[in-house]
């Protein structure tokens, strides 16, 4: 297996000065002091779990022998696709937007997983199913855009619309350049089927913080006028530097069931 990067894990990162520390679990946060007095932010504190919360997140996604956390299997038909026996979230997104990236960045406490992270977008053509112990299955699915595979449209749509124990789906949208077109029509997809879902942004240690702003606010915007499912709070992630993986970790185990009670700091 791979190293473990420190910063993937927690107990390195509250090693560090608060203000790095904050950056790099609470990367919304950070931006509050950039913003015009009088902003509206109460969408950024919405989920704040505490330390304990934080921790008990990171368990599970840290590998052990009672604990495994495995590649269960690929499909790309739903009658391939594993029993739905755990509560599931699926990730989704532009093709080059990180999203292989990112979660191998969530499962970095358990290098021996293998997330095939492609040089060339549009790489991932399979639903890739992974199993964390006997508590949830996280799906990475084919990235939509360019050179997208043609049956990922039915491919996608059948999911959500059968996957019965999908908890929550994950959109990614690329933090540099914000929402495009086609993220417009996975959101219209996710509205029209009533799917719960969240907004995630990626690669944000490549965004200027002026970038990052304009994005986060015309997004949290766009989200407020135009979604019913969409959960209010954004969750922003830089797979590179860490920022935003141990928050999203808690709140894949919080959607799953597996963190009942969010400890707000």
């Amino acid at each position: 297996g791979r190293a473990v990067p420190p910063l993937a894990a927690l107990s390195w990162v509250l090693r560090l000065e608060r203000s790095r520390r904050t950056g790099i679990v609470f990367p919304l946060q950070k931006l509050e002091r950039y913003l015009s007095p009088g902003t509206d932010t109460a969408r950024f504190r919405l989920f704040q779990p505490g330390l304990a919360a934080l921790q008990r997140a990171e368990a599970l996604f840290r590998s052990d022998r009672g604990h495994p956390i495995d590649y269960v299997s690929s499909a790309v038909r739903m009658d391939h696709a594993p029993p739905p026996a755990l509560p599931e979230v699926c990730f989704i997104g532009r093709s080059n937007v990180g999203k292989s990236s990112l979660i191998r960045a969530l499962f970095s406490l358990a290098p021996e997983v293998e997330v095939r992270v492609s040089k060339s977008p549009g790489h991932t053509k399979k639903m890739n199913f992974f199993k964390v112990g006997k508590y949830f299955t996280l799906v990475d699915m084919p990235g939509y855009g360019y050179r997208a595979p043609q049956d990922f449209v039915e491919m996608v749509e059948a999911y959500l619309q059968e996957r019965r124990n999908l908890k929550r789906t994950f959109l990614l949208v690329d933090g540099v350049v914000g929402l495009q077109k086609t993220d417009h029509i996975a959101v219209e997809m996710l509205e029209e089927f009533g799917i719960p879902y969240v907004m995630v942004l990626t690669k944000i240690d490549r965004a200027s913080r002026g970038v990052l702003l304009k994005n986060v606010l015309e997004i949290q915007e766009f989200v407020k006028e135009n979604t019913q499912g969409c959960f209010p709070q954004l969750f922003l992630v830089s797979s590179v530097e860490f920022s935003g993986v141990h928050l999203l970790r808690c709140f894949v185990a919080h959607v799953t069931g597996n963190l009942p009670a969010v400890e707000a700091s």
